[in-house]
């Protein structure tokens, strides 16, 4: 029976205000008249700028079919006695022991008490709380789903402050990482919008800085988003002017007083956070759906994220300029001496390539592709010892020319030994081992199988298909079919089976790379 008191009282018109959300109540109970004077009761309910959302159900079986489809409600008022007589028991423990969210509110609503005992129903079924019809006057239930809604308001933003620290812990194994700094920044962003009680993380971070996600240098009216969450998070790599929510005049002019004032700008219900260090040009933050009532607390760690991410970005951005320059000497180097060989050139650009290509198919980690393919154009520098009468001689070698081109791959591993750079110590073993043969064959020391290391053996494949592709001082040039035909021959003797294999598989796109 629903009390007739709930409706006691004037209701006033509602008075309009802006809100940025709603909170998932779900009303579980069997009898029609308590959803109606429910939803009447709470109708101008207002929590931190956001009304209710309510969902019915008018069963157990419907109320956890609802539950499992929504993992986002707040707040369950459930009725016990229902199609059974501990349906609404049946239904927390549905909530709690099987699908394993602690987060949501469960608060009992009964007619019939003894049907459920208070203090064994709440034990045994972690209830947050229990109520009887008739005690349940309309200020009562404003009280109870306030209280509700606040401590679940508290679980999320702890849960959302877990996964973030979760990610900058994980990140900051290897934090100059361009990957795991992409983690860092979102992890760090993720903890802020949920310290702010942003509810669903709604930010971006925008620069002009070169980053991952922006290739190329721009100016400083042209950032791009490099990092995003919710609803920004689809635009990723592209101009803010892009971004839909940002092209309203308002936002635009918040967005240049930022710039301008170098600071951070609050309006209404976002912030703009002008982040800069002694390298950077412009970058910003963009939070949204903040409460009104932000305290200074939560103002000083805005200015504190502010300062140091940009810190972070830009120290990652130094060790990629690094690399950068890093890698286009080594290829440099390596093409000198391929020039030597071959004046058309293109060789390593073209092992480099393939050897990306064919590693990905073998399954290897992208940091590792991405080191193979840096350490790639090492592997031929021990023929910076060979005189241009050898390099050049259109004949057949004689023995004694030919033991001194065997020699080449010991003082490639020589010249690149004892390094402290990784990148280094790859190209080394590289150098020393892709003249190796699968069976035992080769040279220097005769390896044979996955002795050999998988660097060095997808090398040799690379190198072996654009070396007959291209018209050398010995050789013309020979078409796909006549390369792929000599790979197969020779798989399982010069080369390992299982990637002859994957290029045969893939054969027309490994074509395809050496021809772009």
């Amino acid at each position: 029976m629903v009390d007739d008191f709930l409706f006691s009282g004037d209701n006033p018109e509602p008075e309009q205000v802006k809100t940025i959300g709603k909170w998932k109540v779900l009303v579980v109970d069997d009898e029609p008249e308590v959803h109606a004077v429910t939803k009447l009761a709470l109708s101008d309910f207002l929590y931190q700028e956001k009304t209710i959302e309510f969902m019915s159900a008018y069963s157990g079986a419907e109320a956890r079919d609802i539950i499992r489809d929504n993992n986002d409600i707040a707040i369950v008022l459930l009725d016990v006695v229902m199609e059974t007589d501990d349906a609404g028991l049946n239904v927390a423990n549905y909530i709690r022991n099987e699908l394993k969210n602690k987060n949501v509110r469960i608060i009992l609503r009964t007619g019939q008490p003894g049907q459920a005992p208070e203090k064994q129903v709440i034990l045994n079924y972690d209830i947050n709380d229990y109520k009887s019809k008739t005690e349940l006057t309309a200020q009562k239930l404003f009280t109870v789903v306030l209280s509700g809604l606040r401590s679940y308001r508290d679980l999320r933003s702890l849960e959302q402050s877990h996964e973030g620290l979760k990610k900058i812990i994980s990140a900051s194994a290897d934090i100059f990482n361009v990957h795991s700094m992409e983690q860092f920044i979102d992890g760090v962003m993720q903890q802020l919008t949920s310290v702010l009680g942003c509810g669903e993380e709604q930010a971006m971070y925008a620069t002009d800085s070169f980053m991952i996600n922006c290739p190329s240098r721009s100016t400083s009216k042209d950032l791009t988003v490099v990092a995003a969450q919710g609803q920004f998070a689809d635009y990723i790599g592209h101009q803010v002017s892009d971004v839909d929510v940002i092209k309203s005049s308002q936002l635009q002019e918040a967005f240049s007083q930022a710039i301008s004032s170098r600071s951070i700008v609050y309006q209404d219900n976002y912030l703009i956070a002008y982040c800069h260090s002694k390298f950077s040009t412009n970058s910003l933050l963009f939070v949204s759906g903040l409460p009104s009532d932000l305290s200074d607390t939560h103002r000083d760690l805005v200015e504190l994220f502010a300062k140091n991410v940009q810190i972070a970005f830009e120290s990652i951005q130094l060790k990629v300029e690094l690399e950068s320059s890093q890698t286009e000497l080594l290829e440099r180097l390596g093409g000198a001496i391929e020039k030597r060989l071959n004046d058309a050139g293109g060789h390593i650009r073209n092992v480099v390539a393939l050897t990306g290509l064919l590693a990905s198919w073998y399954g290897l980690e992208e940091s590792e592709i991405e080191m193979l393919k840096k350490a790639a154009p090492l592997h031929d520098i021990g023929k910076i010892s060979l005189p241009d009468t050898l390099l050049k001689k259109q004949s057949e070698l004689t023995d004694d020319e030919w033991e001194q081109v065997k020699k080449s791959p010991l003082l490639g591993h020589e010249i690149l030994k004892g390094s402290n750079s990784e990148i280094i110590q790859f190209g080394s073993t590289i150098a020393y081992q892709h003249y190796e043969n699968w069976d035992g064959s080769g040279y220097p020391k005769g390896l044979k199988g996955k002795d050999i290391h998988i660097f060095a053996r997808i090398v040799k494949v690379a190198n072996v298909y654009d070396s007959l592709r291209t018209a050398l001082i010995y050789k013309g040039e020979w078409s796909h079919d006549q390369a792929m035909q000599y790979l197969k021959e020779k798989a399982g003797i010069e080369f390992d089976p299982g990637l002859i294999d994957l290029v045969e598989t893939n054969h027309q796109k490994f074509e395809a790379v050496f021809k772009s």
